[in-house]
């Protein structure tokens, strides 16, 4: 079978289940990744927005870790959320009571199977580890309480006793198990094999949890899905410890783009469930990250884009709009004319052929000289080489910042925006962000536009070094790039940012001249 509209080979859907369930675990397995500590609002924030974006399980962390833990599975519990709120806990009585009073729907209880794991960490036999099983899956349920039997390091177990093990959990009251490759040995070939003898031999649903140790947890996710699992565990982003879990937006796209395969997520929500938890743990996505990265449909290289001009099919595998993005054209010195006349007619301006020609040449200097050509900087330089020079909407007239010792950062800006004076006013944790803030409050009402990434570097040594602002910003679904350069990083960083808003006015004022 082909999808008519963008090529693409699809396979038999039959061997997967009808339903699968996505167990979303950023909070939990993700909030793991090092330097990651989220605050319970903030937890419950990333909450509402993964039952916004349709997951049908949330581990909303481990409730016996802390007294954060417990009021952040409460918060969230406690919420209404439509998702299934659960809770981690080790196979001990004492975490499995703190799910129960966290107010969790299910628990993840989490029982370590492999003999490296038995003999090392537990410290225990076989024999033990069956009975602890047994207690505690039945302490759990006689809490009411689902039970996701999880075999830890499940990967590496001997497979009789592995389903010894879920045997047992399943006849004192186990829901549900969950085979963990938890240091991601698997490969996709194993891991088909490997759920698809437990799916065959259990009699409860099973789910698959992987690691991404060697790149091939959504791989081996997806595979173990054909096998017959019924619920996948994932994370935002692919976070998680060492090299992460396997990523929720790469399996959900996948399944759904290659396989025809749908879950109840709603993809168009993807991007903007990726930048808040990015910005809320503090994790970047790397720009050249699958589905989600900055780089995922945009496009520079002249050969592309000029296919990419003519039909999107060439060098997009899928609309960018499944997953709430919209393509965009790079400058550089890579580019062609013919994505060079494509990014400048859309802020606007037309030039003629010599004109293009100046504007294209131009920036292939820029870009040969080592330096990021910009769609602020693209703009100005086809203003120059045009004679254009439109007013810009949002000019900068007076910026105040006070910050010091026991001093709120606090800035107030005064604006010209579209022929009106505004002003705005607000605090931040530093002096550039108390500015930002200004500026964002002044153009709020009239430009909502999302400062979505923000990089400082110094290019020069000493104390009086200048700094370059590189920022990322997004109004609907465009976006623009924008940089600033001084001496002083507040004015760099309103170089850049409001940059970045007048390409933005820019282009989508010229896209409703169009309409």
């Amino acid at each position: 079978m082909r999808d008519a509209k963008w090529g693409i080979a699809l396979s038999n859907p039959n061997c997967f289940q009808k339903k699968i369930k996505i167990l979303d675990t950023t909070l939990r397995d993700g909030e793991q990744t090092p330097g990651v500590s989220l605050t319970p609002e903030n937890k419950l924030r990333i909450a509402q927005r993964l039952d916004e974006l349709g997951v049908d399980i949330i581990e909303a962390g481990f409730a016996a870790v802390s007294e954060g833990e417990m009021k952040s599975v409460k918060l969230i519990a406690e919420s209404g959320l439509k998702a299934e709120i659960c809770s981690c806990s080790r196979g001990t009585k004492g975490d499995i009571d703190a799910v129960a009073k966290s107010g969790a729907d299910s628990i993840h209880l989490v029982i370590p199977t492999s003999d490296i794991h038995i003999d090392w960490k537990l410290k225990k036999t076989r024999e033990q580890v069956l009975k602890i099983t047994e207690e505690c899956v039945r302490h759990a349920k006689n809490y009411g309480l689902i039970v996701e039997l999880s075999a830890e390091d499940a990967s590496r177990s001997d497979r009789s006793y592995l389903k010894k093990v879920f045997t047992t959990g399943i006849e004192a009251g186990a829901d549900r198990v969950v085979a963990c490759d938890t240091v991601g040995v698997l490969t996709p070939e194993k891991s088909y094999e490997f759920y698809q003898d437990l799916v065959s031999s259990l009699t409860v649903p099973v789910s698959v949890h992987c690691h991404n140790d060697f790149g091939m947890a959504v791989a081996n996710s997806i595979s173990a899905l054909r096998a017959g699992c019924s619920e996948v565990h994932c994370t935002i982003n692919g976070l998680g410890e060492r090299a992460g879990n396997a990523s929720l937006e790469e399996i959900v796209v996948s399944l759904k783009a290659l396989y025809n395969v749908d879950t109840a997520i709603k993809t168009e929500l993807l991007y903007s469930t990726s930048q808040l938890v990015s910005r809320l743990t503090g994790v970047p996505v790397q720009p050249n990250k699958a589905i989600v990265g900055e780089n995922a449909f945009t496009h520079e290289s002249g050969i592309h884009t000029q296919g990419l001009l003519e039909n999107p099919i060439t060098y997009e595998p899928y609309d960018p709009s499944m997953v709430g993005l919209s393509r965009r054209i790079a400058p550089g010195k890579h580019s062609g004319s013919h994505a060079i006349k494509a990014a400048v007619e859309a802020m606007g301006l037309q030039p003629t052929d010599d004109q293009l020609k100046e504007i294209w040449l131009r920036v292939k200097s820029v870009g040969d000289k080592g330096k990021t050509v910009s769609d602020a900087d693209l703009l100005a330089i086809a203003e120059a080489v045009t004679g254009v020079g439109k007013p810009k909407a949002i000019q900068l007239q007076e910026v105040t910042v006070v910050s010091g010792n026991n001093v709120t950062p606090t800035a107030s800006v005064k604006l010209k925006l579209k022929d009106k004076e505004v002003r705005g006013a607000a605090v931040g944790v530093g002096p550039v962000d108390a500015a930002i803030n200004a500026v964002k409050s002044a153009v709020l009402e009239v430009e909502p536009i999302v400062l979505e990434q923000y990089h400082v570097k110094s290019i020069t040594g000493g104390t009086d070094a200048m700094v370059e602002v590189v920022v990322r910003m997004r109004k609907g679904n465009k976006t623009a790039t924008a940089t600033g350069v001084r001496e002083d990083i507040v004015m760099a960083s309103m170089d850049a940012v409001i940059g970045g808003m007048n390409v933005l006015t820019a282009l989508n004022g010229n896209a409703e001249e169009k309409k």
